[in-house]
């Protein structure tokens, strides 16, 4: 088995969802084998499930590494090329009436008005598709994030496509030997914010310039305001599906971090 494939495999059972379900599979071997010690697993279970889905927990985790890099389109300066990295892009495969922008899909969106702004003259969009995850027959994420490009009315001649990267090193090692053609080295990095602290170092370690431009935030300043009133702090506590992704995403992240520096990547 390869890296890539290892490496989407085993933090699975890292994050909180994957934990909880080692721990279940345990508990059934505990109460077929051992019952009177069945409830330990259990009671780690409801512990992740609910530290994991916590509102507070989650928010602090991402704000964590999002808030690491916080700039406004204005405060950045020129680079000699947008890099944005694939991701949130979705193909147009039926009944998706065109290609399909999820949540970090933003950073394609941003990198157009960094154009747009006159921060570069160039985009290089990238990012494949993994294979045996259903991507040999459709366009690379670089390709689709062209079509949008040219929607956003970027013009093709600004536009270089990397399309043969499935993770962030690839991506810089790929970006890298298209931008030692063009003999440029300076760079506005455009992702997702809570992805961006890990990338810089990558794009950095490729002996790059590298210029943060974070988009597609999770938290917020608002989700940091005192709270004035008492339903929304008991709400709160209670585990939610879309804090228990939050949280596996910053996991996601530290995990890479640790990764990729035992690669020799960042």
């Amino acid at each position: 088995m390869d890296f890539l494939f290892l490496s989407k495999l085993l933090p699975l059972f890292l994050y909180p969802l994957g934990l909880v379900f080692l721990l279940l599979i345990i508990s059934l071997i505990l109460w077929w084998k051992y019952p009177r010690w069945l409830p330990i697993p259990l009671i780690i279970s409801c512990v992740i499930i609910f530290i994991g889905g916590n509102y507070y927990v989650s928010n602090l985790l991402v704000k964590s590494l999002e808030w690491q890099y916080i700039f406004t389109a204005d405060d950045l300066p020129k680079a000699e090329a947008i890099v944005i990295l694939g991701g949130g892009i979705k193909s147009m495969i039926p009944p998706r009436p065109m290609i399909d922008v999820a949540e970090q899909g933003d950073r394609v969106i941003y990198g157009a008005k960094l154009y747009k702004m006159g921060k570069s003259s160039l985009i290089i969009p990238t990012g494949g598709r993994i294979p045996w995850r259903g991507g040999d027959n459709l366009p690379s994420e670089a390709d689709d994030m062209t079509e949008l490009l040219l929607l956003f009315g970027i013009p093709e001649s600004a536009i270089i496509k990397e399309s043969n990267s499935f993770n962030t090193y690839d991506n810089a090692v790929n970006t890298r030997k298209i931008l030692e053609k063009l003999n440029l080295n300076r760079i506005l990095l455009v992702t997702s914010a809570i992805h961006m602290p890990r990338s810089v170092k990558i794009f950095e370690k490729q002996n790059l310039i590298v210029i943060p431009a974070p988009t597609d935030y999770l938290v917020t300043e608002k989700d940091f305001q005192p709270e004035d009133n008492g339903q929304s702090t008991f709400i709160n506590l209670f585990p939610d599906s879309s804090y228990l992704n939050n949280t596996t995403l910053a996991i996601k992240e530290y995990i890479g971090m640790v990764v990729y520096k035992l690669k020799g990547w960042l």
